[in-house]
């Protein structure tokens, strides 16, 4: 169905492009070029003033118009410069010559289109604050995944690789301003972006949240990047409680860019190679289409400690005798006495995507976007020891195994409508269509219920997500007062989740059984272990609508103040309907310097996932292995046993007031406060067991969780960014500093049901609160250096990374503490990991306008996270960081060498 779609919007490309062709013979040539101090600037845009005439430098940076007699004013622009409009008279047969040379300005000048739909403009007078990363920022990053740019270029922005965590190894989940992953909404082009169809159902920041998939979009792609840091729900919809974050992908046509990178950690392992082309083709006289491809591979980096644990049997002794007997740890396939894999999983990513537009009249464009990612991924699971022989089939593993995930993501996007004007108002009608399907393979496992005739590798199934979304905006501005701009619009989105039963071998319970030391006969573990398939009653193929109309109000009520309103109502075929609204304002106190406030309401919808999601997985608690059900809403043991009702939406407001400025163009600064406050919130439950064993049994599990609205959460913090460039000798300094400082409490009560009166600690204890409050480094700071002189340029990138705190659930009560092995000592197991600082340095040579070379190093003083203080956080030995909390990974340092081409 997608490949058909693609088809058709290319051979609607292609047609408006012979369209394009037949054009009227121009009576005369504009032509020129635009640079900056150092140089051509490929990929700048010129316009003509009063026209749709628009076109982009080629590499050499020049350009060329064919107009008709006239005068003509030309503006030159480019993201992070300053516009610079010229006047230019051409006469018949005449070639007018017109050049630019730019200055470089500030992210704060830039027009912007996220948060407003009227005529954009610059963040310094916009009523909510907006962060700009520029394509220099993006072209200067040494990190080669999206979710890792934004990490170390924005503060309030968290995302860093998983471990040990099934699916969530290969899908990193990402948040804004400390919240949840799915309260964050991302938009491609202006257009909403589909989430993924993996539920983080482990033990990581963003359990029991679905997010966006930022690293299936290819970086060489994006032209620029608008974070809006506000809740904009009444905008937008459903999920921006933390913000908005618009990808605005590129239009360029003259430039082919070629990049290729080669990366390896100090320690050997995870070495990346990366290789990306972006060009663009014009189609007509103001048509094109921009093609992107790229490719990244990324082998495992592992940080796991030494085992300490016994192998083959409880005596140590004995135990020890065995190991040497049997020459154990050289088959684990790890170096000294490692046997597990901690650290970023082994990745293979292939992207392909395409960006166009064609002029079908003087008043009407058609657009399109879309692509397809394909990823691979490895990751490795708790090792199955001899010892384990509820796990292990020892005719088939007498040595136990180290079990694998493997993972299959295909994202898919295609986007398309057409723009234009009619009876003064600008008018958008598109329709997106977004799919991602993940598959679950296991490898190197066994079934031990199925004894000798169980596989090694099984198909466990997988998930499926997709959304189709219509809009109809409308927009005008008119002369009331000093400006009013009016939109009103409407959206129907439509979304299916799929879950897919693995192969039967996956899950079947095969009867085996084994004798334990007491000579009891017991039955073995029932599924693929480390991932057990899917079931077909687990199965599922579900469906909702959601239809919504806004209509927002900008009002310039003086050249000083501008006031907005905007409302929303959403309506859902499964929970109802929901009105939102926001009112905000900025001032302008003297020319350069403006304050602004706003206040709003919001909401998220439950995710599908949320509602539907079921399955039966194993689980380590504590060193011990459990079989965990996870039964949705619509379950009788959810709705009987537990007496949960359905899922509610989550209702938020939220609070910002701030501060912008500029100083005599070298100098800018902002500083926001927000208060946000969420109320049902939707949380994965703990594991109930206790006094449930005969609901349970008939299903084969041990513990029970769900979904449920079961906390009030009270985020507030600030952001802060000041830059300052100025001319230094024969080149240029840049310098930013950006931090977020951010608090969130749970606030009030756990929110149980009638039944459940008494288990709050269960329901979500305080592990779980931890990591709603202090899981994400409690403050970021980024800055960054750069000193472009001559061919070179030089950049210094710093990170400081705030305490984050791992909680263990028990440990609230002193008589629940344990013996600390490394102290000798009964204490507790939780443990606040301090502030760290990385630092990134690179060094490019241009070598002429089209070879560009990079050295650097992310990381280089190898700065790692606090280690595990407490012996039993560390799982016998084999958790030397903490997979709960992280603040940057575990990778440590690692150099790169890049080469840029572009022709």
């Amino acid at each position: 169905m997608v490949r058909l779609q693609y088809v058709a919007c290319i051979a609607l490309l292609f047609f408006f492009s012979t369209i394009g062709n037949v054009v009227a013979q121009s009576r005369g040539v504009i032509s020129g070029n635009v640079s900056d101090q150092f140089g051509s600037l490929p990929g700048a845009k010129i316009s003509i003033e009063g026209t749709n005439k628009v076109t982009t430098t080629d590499v050499n940076g020049s350009y060329s118009f064919d107009v008709d007699e006239g005068e003509y004013v030309l503006t030159a622009a480019f993201v992070m410069y300053t516009s610079i409009s010229k006047t230019v008279t051409v006469k018949v047969g005449e070639t007018a010559t017109v050049d630019f040379i730019l200055e470089t300005g500030f992210s704060i000048d830039q027009p912007i289109a996220v948060g407003s739909r009227a005529k954009p403009r610059s963040s310094l007078k916009t009523t909510a604050p907006v962060d700009i990363i520029s394509p220099q920022e993006i072209t200067n990053a040494s990190q080669i995944e999206l979710s890792h740019i934004l990490h170390y270029l924005v503060p309030s922005f968290h995302s860093t690789h998983q471990t040990i965590a099934d699916g969530t190894d290969h899908i990193d989940p990402a948040t804004l301003r400390g919240l949840g992953p799915d309260q964050v909404l991302v938009l491609i082009n202006g257009k909403r972006r589909h989430n993924s169809s993996l539920l983080n159902v482990n033990g990581t920041v963003g359990r029991g949240t679905v997010g966006t998939d930022f690293n299936a979009i290819p970086i060489s792609a994006i032209e620029r990047i608008e974070i809006l840091r506000d809740g904009a729900t009444s905008q937008y919809g459903s999920d921006a409680i933390a913000g908005v974050i618009n990808i605005i992908l590129k239009k360029q046509t003259e430039v082919i860019q070629v990049d290729n990178r080669v990366g390896i950690t100090t320690e050997g392992d995870g070495f990346t190679t990366y290789s990306s082309a972006n060009f663009g083709l014009k189609i007509g006289e103001e048509g094109f289409v921009n093609v992107t491809a790229e490719y990244r591979n990324r082998e495992s980096v592992n940080r796991a400690g030494d085992y300490t644990g016994t192998v083959y049997t409880d005596d140590a002794v004995e135990d020890e005798r065995l190991i040497q007997e049997n020459n154990f740890f050289s088959q684990t396939g790890y170096d000294d006495r490692r046997v597990m894999e901690i650290g970023s999983a082994e990745t293979q990513n292939l992207a392909l995507g395409i960006n166009g537009e064609i002029k079908m009249s003087d008043n009407a464009t058609f657009y399109l976007q879309g692509g397809r990612n394909y990823r691979e991924g490895m990751s490795a699971g708790f090792y199955r020891f001899p010892k384990d022989q509820d796990r292990v089939v020892p005719e088939l593993f007498p040595n136990g195994f180290s079990p694998q995930i493997l993972t299959d993501i295909r994202d898919d996007v295609i986007a398309g409508g057409i723009k234009g004007i009619k009876n003064g108002w600008n008018i958008d009608f598109s329709h997106s269509i977004g799919i991602n399907h993940l598959d679950y393979t296991v490898n190197n496992s066994n079934n031990a219920s199925l004894g000798v005739a169980s596989p090694r590798t099984f198909y466990a199934g997988g998930f499926e997500y997709q959304q189709n979304t219509t809009n109809l905006d409308l927009s005008k501005s008119f002369d009331w007062l000093s400006g009013v701009s009016i939109a009103f619009g409407a959206e129907l989105r439509v979304e299916n989740y799929q879950i897919i039963a693995g192969e039967e071998a996956s899950y079947v319970d095969g009867g085996s059984t084994y004798f334990d030391t007491s000579g009891q006969e017991l039955p073995r573990a029932v599924g693929a272990q480390v991932f057990p398939g899917f079931r077909p009653e687990n199965e599922l193929n579900r469906f909702r609508t959601n239809s919504s109309a806004y209509l927002d109000v900008e009002t310039n009520i003086s050249e000083k103040l501008l006031v907005k309103a905007a409302g929303r109502y959403e309506a859902y075929n499964d929970f109802g309907g929901q009105g939102i609204w926001k009112l905000s304002g900025r001032y302008i106190v003297k020319d350069d310097i403006s304050v602004r406030a706003g206040f709003s309401t919001g909401f998220r919808a439950p995710s599908l996932h949320q509602v539907f999601f079921q399955n039966i997985s194993t689980q380590f608690v504590n060193g011990e292995s459990i079989q965990v059900g996870t039964f949705n809403n619509e379950s009788a043991v959810t709705a009987e046993a537990f007496q949960i009702g359905r899922l509610k939406p989550e209702l938020s407001t939220h609070f910002s007031a701030g501060i912008s400025g500029k100083l005599n163009d070298k100098f800018t600064f902002a500083f926001d406060y927000y208060l946000i406050n969420i109320n049902d919130r939707i949380v994965l439950s703990g594991r109930f067991a206790e006094g449930y064993e005969t609901i349970l049994e008939p299903f084969g599990v041990g513990a029970a969780q769900f979904f449920t609205n079961a906390i009030d959460s009270r985020t507030s913090g600030g952001d802060f960014a000041v830059a300052y460039k100025t001319i230094l000798g024969t080149g240029e300094l840049n310098a930013s500093l950006g931090a977020n400082v951010t608090s969130t409490k749970v606030k009030g009560g756990i929110k149980v049901s009638p039944s459940l009166i008494g288990q709050e600690n269960v329901l979500f204890n305080r592990e779980e609160i931890a990591r709603v409050e202090s899981s994400q480094p409690n403050y970021k700071i980024n800055s960054g250096i750069s000193y472009e002189f001559d061919k070179f340029r030089l950049q210094m990138m710093n990170s400081l990374f705030g305490e984050v705190e791992f909680v263990h659930p028990d440990d609230g009560d002193a008589a629940n503490w344990v013996l600390n092995e490394f102290t000798g000592v009964v204490e507790s197991r939780d443990q606040t990991f301090s502030p760290k600082l990385t630092t990134d340095l690179a060094v490019s040579y241009q070598f002429n306008d089209y070879v560009k070379c990079t050295i650097g190093g992310n990381n280089i003083f190898n700065v790692y996270p606090d280690e595990h203080t407490h012996s039993a956080n560390t799982s016998d030995g084999n958790f030397v960081y903490s997979r709960r909390v992280q603040q940057f990974g575990v990778n440590g340092a690692n150099y790169y060498l890049r080469l840029l081409l572009r022709l």
